[in-house]
């Protein structure tokens, strides 16, 4: 039976693929091009911190994601991560440094790291002007905060919100083959352009760097149904309309 049901999802999967080239040329998840931030952005020396990292940075299905991580933490000069999930903590493929903690109550010194990221995590908080306030106070002067989000505007959150819990997490494991326990409440407070550069600006930081971008589609296991989706994703292409695309890719840079 599960050897059934592997080879539907790689064959659903290899439809995808072929119609995905025919109808959106270059589409990618957009974990992709948040790779390539935190690769710019960690060199020699930086002191890092990683908010919500769970038990890994970079997704497992990206390929050479392990090789990756190693090549990152190679590069900072102090690696720290910190969750409120100890299971997920626990598990960390790559970090020696993890702190059990509450992200919005940090327990760090002023200034005591140069970069901050958080990956798919500031959908999960309740009070993002305060976890603001904390990360720019962990932050040294001209410290930068990465992080990747869903757009509250985007056609999959919009969807998702109105649906019960228990739904969206029977969901998540048929679409997105993620366990039970890699599924957290979302509140999306800081989670469309205006309201990050609201908040980022009411907690003095300034806005470097703002993207709202494609990802590649979440309907892949209903076969053809996916083609509905994939029209939809080139029609956000329009750049009138790249405010309704599914994610926020941001650098917040701190003042003197």
């Amino acid at each position: 039976m599960i050897a059934t049901a592997g080879f539907a999802r790689r064959s659903l999967y290899r439809f995808y693929l072929f119609v995905q080239g025919l109808l959106v040329p270059r589409l990618r998840n957009s974990q992709y091009a948040y790779r390539e931030m935190l690769r710019l952005l960690i060199d020699p020396g930086r002191r890092w911190l990683d908010l919500g990292c769970g038990h890994q940075f970079l997704p497992e299905w990206m390929p050479g994601s392990e090789k990756e991580e190693i090549a990152i933490l190679k590069r900072a000069q102090i690696s720290v991560g910190i969750d409120a999930d100890l299971p997920s903590l626990s598990k960390h493929r790559m970090l020696k440094d993890r702190v059990l903690g509450d992200i919005e109550r940090l327990p760090f010194r002023d200034h005591s790291f140069d970069l901050v990221t958080a990956n798919m995590v500031v959908e999960h908080v309740q009070d993002p002007s305060g976890l603001l306030d904390e990360v720019s106070r962990i932050l040294s002067p001209n410290g930068l905060f990465l992080f990747h989000t869903p757009n509250r505007y985007g056609y999959a959150t919009l969807i998702t919100a109105v649906l019960p819990t228990a739904l969206k997490i029977k969901l998540a494991g048929f679409l997105q083959n993620r366990r039970q326990e890699d599924v957290f409440t979302t509140f999306y407070r800081m989670n469309s352009p205006g309201a990050v550069r609201r908040m980022a600006r009411e907690s003095g930081f300034e806005v470097l760097e703002l993207l709202v971008i494609e990802s590649s589609a979440q309907t892949i296991m209903l076969g053809p149904m996916v083609i509905l989706e994939l029209l939809w994703i080139r029609i956000l292409r329009l750049p009138v309309l790249k405010n309704l695309r599914t994610n926020i890719i941001t650098i917040l840079r701190k003042g003197h």
